[in-house]
């Protein structure tokens, strides 16, 4: 009685029930918990018996699922269905969602990630083998055709050709036991990466015949026969492949496949195909000869006992076959690399060239979203990584070597400031390319992830091309051999626009998919309210509920909290710090992500900027994440906190102004005006980022312009030459004057401290050279350092000029050589 009264008494049982209330939403306790937290209230109020009956029908009616799921569910789903609040999932969508796995990304829609699975799930380095040949053969393909080169033949020379096919490039993702290399994702993605440090036409020839292809398609699905036979023709580069895919009605919605296939039989019973395309976009196209297609197969006859319309296939066509149009060629911003239209007309192939047999008729779609799954997280983000990496080896080397007003270009703020940017992403760039390539190498196939890095790296990648022209301005506008930017910056639209277009990528795919495939519960109600499944629907739906009210008391709290309240895993406080963050952000991402579900129901896929802002919310969580893994992996090195810092300090910023987006535009009923008022008040108020210092941001550009090994680290794994007074290269150049500047100013600097001290005069240091050496301030060789640190400089930053005849010229290579190499 004592105990009763105690907490009957409002000043003592108000906090003690609030408190309970707060620590059980946080926890995310049981119907049952919550039951008994109910009990307890009640005690404290004296309620009559009649009350605790009403209480015990209740608590019964929802706890017992045998009951709950007559008096709630049975309806719920009746209400559902007849509203379509759950979108509907069609069969290609579903192929889509199917095609790959949950890894990373399911932290994030929890609500609550599991920091000690982020850090124990792989970080792979390269293995010596795999280091040879990057040291060895790539660097080999790198020395022999400059970018220049390239675009002025508008092919690789017919030597790089065949010496692609000689060391198997062609065939880097084929198994030994077929003639390839059987090299890992990563592997693959470490040569793309340093290829595209040297030219884009390297990754865009090497890529397709290893990412999406009919090499990786008959790996995963091909026949024994399919595989013995074409296998190592492809290895040894005696067969050039493509894939025909893209139509000009079937763009990003490939579904809409107009290419037809029609099975008859001929002489003997064999059965045929007869086949009719018209395609566009298809890298290599003009120069294969396996042409890899995509088609809607029809069975007018049903000779395959698959019915009419037999769906989406996938066929080996040899282009030397009656019919198969391939003599045109695309320009994709003058950017040489081969891509073309093709069309068939009336193309007869056996039946036995569908890929996997008349056993894979129809599975074409499902074929191509598993190898598009995981395809799309590496070929774009290696080639994104070896772009970020070079544009930030020739910002930093160009900002030092350049001069304006008697300093170096880079000791400027408004340089500093897009420097820091091109470091600053270049950093969490390829960390996400590694920490991708290892979770397929372990297995997975992340189709949420890949579209994420894809989407994602490819936009952060033009970022820091444009970043890199503005720094140095007139010399990179003025193409010729000595520029090293502007031929990137031309192509980056490229890979902005392919597998994938990236406004797609972002408003349908990222969350779209996300949403239904990583959600704990969301694919599992679906699929049982289409099976009618009322047990396995109770089951989600209210485990469901019981996520959401949990997600949101976390939200709340650590958002009052700025995170404090949650667990971290790593000792190390500016890490730990990110951890709690992001720990906040996903618990407020998941939250926000479930109220879209409730507020627009089936209708949410439509809603395209509010699922591009929670796409972008999804990305940066991952980035982050990435970027802290790397961070760990390569053993917390302490002068690569700042990159870590400032790249966590923008991803936060970048979800800062997701949520806000979302808060604004989030028109629920009922909530509407709560989410656009107070709460996007309080965010802005309480921002779980802003934008990082530019002390900060100084620290880094510093350090893109100092050499030692945190700018090896920033950038390795890039073709870079090796500089002498002979290597005419114009990175080979830019980096020789870059370390003679650097020694140079060294010297300068003992100039500077002889001035100070009276013992030279008040000049600009250059010009006291001569001086300087006869009153001993500097010795001989530090005067010739200064010397030829000067020419080197004038000679870094000269940019290319062309007669009359010579312009004329640059654009129009002779007929031989645009022939001079055929398959």
């Amino acid at each position: 009685m004592f105990v009763f009264n105690y907490f009957s008494q409002p000043a003592i049982a108000l906090p003690i029930f609030t408190f309970l209330f707060l620590l059980c939403g946080y926890l995310g306790v049981s119907l049952w918990v919550w039951s008994l937290y109910i009990a307890a209230i009640l005690w404290t109020t004296s309620i009559p018996l009649w009350g605790w009956g009403i209480f015990a029908v209740l608590a019964l009616s929802f706890n017992l699922p045998f009951i709950r799921r007559v008096l709630f569910t049975a309806p719920i789903m009746r209400a559902i269905s007849k509203l379509k609040l759950l979108p509907k999932i069609s069969e290609t969508e579903r192929a889509a969602i199917d095609a790959g796995t949950v890894w990373i990304d399911g932290e994030f829609f929890s609500g609550q990630p599991n920091f000690q699975r982020i850090y124990a799930e792989p970080y792979v380095k390269n293995a010596p083998e795999i280091q040879l040949f990057l040291d060895n053969q790539v660097e080999k393909v790198c020395q022999m055709a400059t970018d220049w080169e390239i675009y002025r033949r508008h092919d690789l020379p017919p030597e790089v050709w065949d010496y692609l096919k000689q060391e198997r490039f062609f065939g880097m993702m084929i198994p030994r036991e077929y003639g390839g290399l059987g090299f890992s994702h990563l592997a693959y993605s470490n040569v793309m990466a340093k290829l595209s440090s040297r030219s884009f036409i390297y990754t865009a020839t090497v890529g397709v015949t290893n990412s999406l292809g009919p090499a990786k398609l008959l790996l995963s699905y091909g026949t024994v026969a399919q595989k013995d036979y074409y296998l190592p023709r492809l290895a040894r580069g005696e067969e050039i492949p493509c894939f025909a895919l893209t139509e000009p009605n079937a763009g990003s919605d490939a579904g809409s496949i107009a290419s037809t296939g029609t099975v008859f039989q001929g002489e003997g019973g064999k059965l045929y195909l007869r086949l009719n395309w018209q395609k566009r976009y298809i890298t290599l196209g003009a120069i294969a000869t396996l042409l890899g297609l995509a088609f809607q197969l029809k069975d007018p006859d049903r000779l395959l006992g698959k019915g009419v319309d037999v769906g989406i296939t996938c066929a080996l066509i040899p282009t030397n076959t009656t019919g198969v149009a391939i003599d045109r060629r695309h320009d994709p911003m003058g950017v040489p690399f081969y891509n073309s239209p093709t069309e068939g007309h009336d193309v007869i192939v056996s039946i036995d060239q569908i890929i996997g047999g008349v056993e894979q008729a129809g599975q074409g779609w499902k074929m191509l979203m598993q190898s598009l799954a995981a395809g799309r997280g590496i070929s774009f983000p290696a080639t994104c990584a070896g772009v970020s990496k070079l544009v930030s080896r020739v910002t930093g080397d160009y900002a030092r070597v350049r001069q304006q007003f008697g300093l170096a270009i880079g000791r400027f703020e408004g340089i500093e400031e897009p420097l820091t940017r091109i470091g600053g992403l270049t950093y969490p760039i390829d960390a996400t390319r590694i920490y991708t390539c290892s979770a397929v190498d372990k297995g997975e196939q992340p189709a949420v992830i890949s579209a994420i890095a894809k989407y994602n790296l490819t936009e952060l990648a033009r970022k820091v091309a444009n970043d890199g022209m503005d720094i140095l301005g007139g010399a990179g506008i003025c193409r010729g051999p000595r520029n090293l930017l502007a031929n990137i910056y031309t192509a980056m639209p490229i890979p902005i626009t392919v597998e994938g277009a990236n406004i797609l990528t972002r408003t349908m795919m990222i969350f779209g998919q996300g949403i239904v495939r990583s959600h704990p519960y969301l694919y599992q109600e679906i699929t049982a309210l289409e099976r009618s499944d009322e047990i396995a629907f109770d089951r989600a739906l209210w485990s469901h509920l019981g996520w959401t009210i949990h997600n949101g008391f976390r939200a709340m709290l650590l958002d009052l909290t700025r995170g404090h309240l949650a667990a971290s895993y790593s000792d190390i406080k500016p890490i730990s710090h990110y951890e709690r963050k992001l720990t906040w952000a996903a618990a407020t991402f998941a939250l926000l992500s479930d109220l879209a579900l409730i507020g627009f129901g089936s209708t949410l896929k439509r809603r395209e900027k509010i699922t591009g802002r929670f796409a972008d919310l999804l990305s940066w969580m991952y980035l982050s994440t990435a970027t802290l893994r790397r961070f760990a992996a390569e053993g917390h090195q302490p002068e690569d906190l700042p990159l870590v810092d400032w790249s966590m300090q923008y991803a936060f910023f970048q979800m800062q102004q997701a949520f806000e987006g979302i808060l604004a535009n989030l028109s629920l009923s009922g909530l509407g005006g709560l989410l656009s008022g107070a709460i996007a008040w309080w965010w802005r108020v309480n921002p779980i980022g802003t934008m990082p210092s530019d002390r900060l941001g100084s620290e880094i550009a510093r350090s893109m312009q100092t050499p030692g090994s945190q700018r090896d680290r920033l950038t390795e794994g890039i073709y870079i030459p090796a500089f002498s007074p002979i290597n005419t290269e114009s990175l080979a150049r830019l980096e020789r004057a870059f370390h003679l500047s650097y020694q140079s100013e060294l010297v300068l600097q003992k100039i500077k401290a002889a001035i100070a001290s009276g013992k030279l005069p008040n000049a600009r240091p250059e010009t006291l050279i001569d001086l300087a050496l006869t009153n001993g301030a500097i010795a001989p060789e530090e005067a010739a350092i200064v010397r030829e640190a000067e020419l080197a400089r004038q000679d870094a930053i000269q940019v290319d000029a062309f007669s009359a005849i010579e312009y004329q010229q640059i654009e129009q290579p002779s007929r031989g050589e645009v022939l001079a190499w055929q398959p």
